[in-house]
């Protein structure tokens, strides 16, 4: 089991379940019709977010770093060949000590993994290694220190965390 660290200053640590979509080539400016070329596989993310730690940086107007940069705070799992994994319709799902916290399908998602690719690779060149987290599904919430995450894309990957508070 991996360990989920919570830091001394986080006093509210939340979950996100995402799909993350690993670019397998170079590209920019990439058209939508043609952004499914660019990926090279998928992988199951668990985006961690010191939620008092954001609120804080927001009301400052400072950057989220501190809040979502925090060593263990995104695990990812290995990469899973992008033939295995079915758009729209793979489901993701996160337990906190077994109760089913997040689910949902990437049909539900607010943007397709086209378009996201497309929209990015306007702003700046995809390169062959990078990562895109998709987004999550409802469900966000806290987890405490002695709680147990699990969290998995349905009949593809599974990955289990302890939490444990760092002193």
């Amino acid at each position: 089991m991996i360990t989920q660290q919570v830091p001394p200053r986080c006093t509210e640590l939340h979950y996100e379940v995402e799909l993350g979509v690993v670019i397998g080539k170079d590209g920019k400016n990439i058209p939508e019709d043609s952004s499914m070329s660019h990926v090279g596989g998928y992988a199951l993310a668990l985006d961690m977010t010191a939620r008092n730690l954001q609120s804080e940086a927001k009301k400052k107007g400072y950057p989220w770093s501190e809040a979502k940069g925090y060593d263990t705070f995104c695990p990812i799992s290995q990469m899973i060949a992008k033939e295995k994994v079915s758009l729209p319709d793979t489901y993701l799902w996160l337990r906190v000590d077994g109760e089913l916290k997040q689910s949902g399908s990437t049909g539900d998602m607010v943007f397709s993994v086209p378009s996201l690719i497309s929209y990015i690779s306007k702003i700046f060149t995809l390169e062959a290694g990078d990562l895109i987290l998709t987004g999550t599904p409802e469900g966000v919430g806290p987890v405490l220190p002695g709680q147990t995450i699990t969290a998995g894309i349905e009949g593809l990957t599974e990955m289990k965390f302890s939490v444990v508070a760092l002193t």
